[in-house]
């Protein structure tokens, strides 16, 4: 027997499948707001269950016919600062996977994982690192949101942001990431507004035109990196699929459709990509597009032998992308001591693992 999770269900799916086992569609609004509005663990909890709402759950979740989506938590780690928090995940298969809390002058933002390991095999990203192990379910995504949101509660704080800019590249799994969103904003559930997310790619240019076709409400992030396909195909593989033309075509046309600007990242990494020729291709690169620029230091890896930029060449790299007229933003760092970068607290757990 298949079991399905109630968190991979958006509102309207809901409502639908207690239609179909017999009960009032009123009742997907009390089973929604246990589940998605309070973020509770167990909606059995719930007082505001209807006697037949409260038998049908019962039933299906001691039945094995439906489950819920909530994941332990397998290692939680905080900043020195105390501005970031870091937790690994486990699911059901015992993949493991992780969220990030970060705080910004009382402002907080989680980042979330969309995969299990990532495809795209950026040589200096630790989940690149580590190879692909399969795609998330929307109600994985989603579960990580509700994490998020107790930890935060448990301090009387609010989660105000996300990003998905964890593990995994978010438009290869692009349903699953679209259904999870359609939970995450819904306004009587989680309601984290759609300006407040930033979805971001390493360039998967039919995830980019899909945006655009669909209109997704959503910030594009648009990881760079490099100004030529040689440079860039040998830091991020994915290039010798989609092209810097391509990718750059596909932005203009996001533009053109959304009326939105596009964030592009760019991960500062000594003398690979941080000089002032370098700065200047960007500007010539983006020409024509409404972009930002965020400028990211490099988050050391142990399979990557490259060191993050000086200041002096970020900020030089900061100033003459402005001179050219484009906003932009050197990120600041968050969480260096609890192996914040996307992949490296799994990979640190697994090489202690593996020690003798």
């Amino acid at each position: 027997m298949n079991t399905h999770s109630l968190h991979d269900l958006t509102f309207d799916q809901m409502k639908a499948l207690l239609v179909s086992e017999g009960l009032r569609p009123l009742h997907a609004k009390t089973l929604w707001n246990a589940l998605q509005y309070h973020s509770l663990t167990d909606p059995l909890s719930c007082i505001e269950l209807a006697p037949p709402l409260r038998r049908w759950l019962e039933g299906s979740v001691k039945s094995g016919m439906w489950k819920l989506d909530v994941l332990p938590v397998s290692s939680d780690v905080r900043s020195n600062d105390g501005l970031t928090q870091k937790s690994l995940l486990k699911l059901a298969d015992n993949q493991e996977i992780e969220t990030v809390i970060m705080g910004y002058n009382n402002r907080h933002t989680a980042c979330i994982s969309t995969q299990a390991g990532c495809a795209m095999g950026c040589v200096f990203c630790a989940t690149g690192q580590m190879g692909f192990s399969r795609h998330l379910r929307p109600g994985e995504i989603v579960a990580q949101v509700h994490h998020a949101k107790r930890v935060l509660a448990e301090q009387q704080k609010r989660l105000r942001n996300l990003v998905f800019m964890g593990m995994g590249e978010p438009l290869h799994n692009y349903d699953a990431v679209m259904t999870a969103l359609d939970i995450i904003t819904h306004t009587s559930g989680i309601n984290i507004g759609p300006s407040k997310v930033s979805i971001s790619t390493v360039g998967v240019v039919p995830g980019i035109l899909r945006l655009a076709k669909e209109k997704r409400p959503y910030n594009l992030a648009v990881s760079l990196h490099a100004t030529t396909d040689e440079e860039r195909s040998a830091i991020v593989p994915a290039n010798q699929r989609w092209p810097l033309s391509d990718l750059l075509a596909a932005c203009r046309h996001y533009n053109a459709q959304t009326g939105r600007r596009i964030f592009f990242a760019w991960t500062m990494i000594h003398g690979v990509n941080d000089t002032p020729d370098h700065a200047k291709r960007v500007a010539e690169l983006l020409r024509g597009l409404d972009a930002h620029l965020n400028l990211i230091p490099l988050n050391r890896t142990t399979g990557y032998e490259g060191i993050e930029s000086a200041e002096e060449a970020a900020n030089e790299f900061h100033q003459l992308i402005q001179d050219a007229g484009y906003p932009c933003t050197i990120r600041q760092r968050r969480g260096i001591d609890v192996a914040a970068g996307c992949g490296q607290l799994r990979a640190e757990k697994k090489s202690r693992r593996q020690a003798p």
